[in-house]
């Protein structure tokens, strides 16, 4: 197979596998973040290499510390946020088929 053939097959897939990674925590971000969570924690349990604890520890999801800078948007004190609708935006309804 000619290494031109083969660099272009890895560089697709690490832009496939990119873009299912920002894909999965654009729309499931609590469920990523468990993931990331449970890596992380496998990889800091005592015995492990120091590279390994190097790499758990980088890997941990930020905390949440209850700041108005988190961005966690649960309490409604930060303001508006870009997740609020407007109030231009309505309802969306749909409606079943008349038969015809």
């Amino acid at each position: 197979m000619n290494p031109g053939l083969v660099a272009q097959y890895v560089v697709i897939a690490l832009l496939v596998a990119v873009s299912a990674v920002y894909m999965l925590r654009r729309l499931a971000p609590t469920l990523t973040t468990r993931w990331q969570a449970s890596a992380a924690g496998a990889l800091l349990k005592p015995g492990r290499a120091a590279f390994a604890r190097r790499i758990g520890r980088a890997l941990q999801p930020r905390a949440a510390t209850g700041n108005c800078g988190d961005g966690c948007g649960t309490c409604g004190s930060c303001g508006t946020s870009a997740a609020a609708p407007s109030r231009d935006e309505q309802p969306l309804t749909f409606h079943p088929r008349r038969p015809s």
